[in-house]
């Protein structure tokens, strides 16, 4: 059985939201680019702020960018 996890869909937004950059969200989400490309490898969970942060940069729901679910891995 895997473990829990939050994940997200955070790379995939950012390219559907004209090609924008880890940097780009990350200044409009007030972290360093090092912060977004550990949230889009699965190495770091966002805080609560931190997630509605992000959502906000794309104007979408929580949901919509953060799922919780079961790591496939072993």
């Amino acid at each position: 059985m895997g473990k829990n996890l939050v994940g997200n869909h955070i790379r995939k937004l950012r390219f559907n939201h004209e090609e924008m950059t880890q940097q780009q969200l990350a200044d409009k989400a007030g972290v360093t680019r090092q912060t977004i490309v550990a949230l889009e490898k699965g190495n770091y969970s966002p805080s609560l702020e931190l997630a509605f942060r992000i959502a906000r940069a794309f104007s979408l729901p929580l949901e919509e960018v953060f799922f919780y679910g079961e790591d496939s891995n072993p």
